[in-house]
């Protein structure tokens, strides 16, 4: 039996973030579309744009590794995903729709963030400067943008879901 090293688990983390990142840009428009703050529609758009930057990197990254970029099925991001299209079934047109659809995404930027920082890591331990160089970038992001929902939630999101009670 083949040993499998660090390479081949960079690799095989490599596919499941490639898959989430595209699953996540197809989820977000319908994110952006439940809102019903304007500044949360527009940071999911935004977060749009810049995840289909991230799978731009992500195939650098496959074509450092001499791979062609392939997802491969990520379970936790398929439900993380399941989980906010329920709350936008359950709270649809209700004051805690947005601190819901917040918390959603949060659980989303957290796996996003989880991934590129162990991803980064790797690359730096394998030699890869230029993978890893890629993978920060996108995780600084994913970290920023992780910040400004939480921004969102304490100025408008929360208050406005707690006070409805």
């Amino acid at each position: 039996m083949a040993e499998k090293a660090l390479d081949k688990l960079f690799y095989e983390t490599l596919k499941d973030i490639y898959y989430a990142e595209r699953k996540i840009v197809k989820a977000l428009p319908k994110m952006a579309r439940g809102a019903s703050s304007p500044e949360l529609k527009q940071a999911f758009e935004k977060h749009r744009d810049q995840s289909e930057e991230h799978i731009a990197r992500l195939q650098q990254v496959f074509e450092i590794l001499g791979k062609r970029a392939a997802g491969k099925t990520c379970e936790a991001i398929d439900g993380i995903i399941a989980e906010g299209e329920d709350v936008m079934e359950e709270f649809k047109g209700q004051p805690a729709l947005d601190a819901g659809l917040i918390a959603a995404a949060q659980a989303v930027e957290h796996y996003e963030i989880t991934r590129y920082g162990t991803l980064k890591r790797w690359a730096e331990l394998l030699g890869m400067k230029d993978a890893a160089k890629l993978l920060d970038q996108t995780l600084s992001e994913e970290i920023a943008t992780d910040e400004s929902l939480t921004k969102l939630a304490d100025q408008d999101a929360n208050q406005h879901a707690r006070q409805a009670a």
